[in-house]
């Protein structure tokens, strides 16, 4: 059984309520109950996590190092700051896949740069919530 972590940055413990027209009205406690469904038929295992600090974030990845298969990222916010996010993915070298619930590379001119996907294997965006199901997926099949 593969362990998967999926990571979840700043602000996005608002999903649902924050930024509708943009984000949606799923919560994040709404994709984390479709993951893990999902998981379930693909036989995986899904520790869910959220954090409002990059600190944390990293902090994550490198504990995932040892006990994760792989992992799935939103860093949200920090995704067009982070370097030290970047440079933590590199540094752990299991498979990490970048989510979005909206089309970064659509909207303002700052959003079109990421970070972490240079150290990612990929990158998912625009799908709203099956962002993270096609990202899962993507991992499973990756990893096989």
């Amino acid at each position: 059984m593969k362990k998967i972590l999926v990571l979840n940055g700043p602000n996005l413990n608002l999903l649902g309520e924050r930024e509708t027209q943009v984000y949606g009205k799923t919560t994040l406690n709404d994709i984390k109950t479709e993951l893990n469904c999902l998981a379930n038929e693909l036989h995986a295992e899904i520790q869910f996590f959220q954090t409002n600090s990059e600190s944390g974030l990293i902090d994550a990845i490198h504990n995932a190092k040892d006990t994760c298969d792989g992992i799935i990222l939103n860093p949200a916010a920090f995704t067009h700051t982070s370097i030290a996010l970047m440079d933590a993915i590199a540094a752990v070298k299991i498979p990490v896949i970048e989510v979005h619930l909206s089309n970064i590379h659509a909207r303002e001119d700052f959003r079109h740069v990421s970070y972490p996907a240079r150290a990612c294997i990929g990158q998912i965006s625009g799908f709203g919530k099956n962002s993270y199901t096609l990202a899962l997926r993507a991992l499973i099949d990756f990893l096989h």
